[in-house]
């Protein structure tokens, strides 16, 4: 098991620290308001993070038997959201320094997890890669993977609020924006 879950965070870290959505929600939240005040969203979003896995990996084998075109579902909703994700990116425009903002909310980071195509996506190919038949009792090993791809997550996601932080006050100062 140890070999797996060690094969598992190589498989994870260019996935979960790299630039996605959950990343750059938690960076641009950090960046407006601080790594505490994103503090309840990432709670949100990790403990939906971890129900949400658990629960594809103890029915992924069941609902690929009964429906092998869900997994291409997955994958088209993943694209497509990159694709939405992408548009807003060239729509967006200079932030309204006016405009009235709260801190990401528990809710908005379950919300945020639910409506990820791409968390899906990995999670499922999370599974199929490392969900295979063993001397290890399958609930044991979906839970294992259940929690390390949780804590490997909010590791990403807290590394990337951090930065969000950071940079936003580097930059409030007028000569480093600049």
């Amino acid at each position: 098991m140890f070999q797996t879950l060690t094969a598992l965070v190589i498989f994870l870290f260019p996935l979960a620290y790299s630039p996605g959505p959950g990343n750059l929600f938690f960076a641009a939240n950090g960046a407006r308001f601080g790594f505490r005040a994103t503090l309840m969203a990432t709670a949100g979003y990790h403990l939906a993070t971890w129900v949400v896995t658990a629960l594809i990996g103890f029915g992924l084998l069941r609902a690929v038997g009964a429906a092998p075109q869900v997994f291409h579902l997955v994958q088209l909703a993943g694209a497509g959201y990159v694709l939405w994700i992408a548009w807003g990116l060239l729509r967006a425009g200079v932030r309204d320094a006016t405009a009235t903002a709260r801190p990401a909310s528990f809710m908005d980071g379950v919300v945020l997890l639910l409506v990820n195509p791409k968390a899906y996506v990995i999670i499922t190919l999370m599974f199929t890669q490392f969900l295979v038949p063993g001397p290890v009792h399958h609930v044991v090993l979906v839970l294992a993977i259940t929690t390390v791809f949780t804590l490997n997550n909010l590791l990403a996601f807290s590394l990337w609020t951090i930065a969000g932080d950071r940079l936003a006050a580097l930059f409030a100062r007028e000569s480093s924006a600049r």
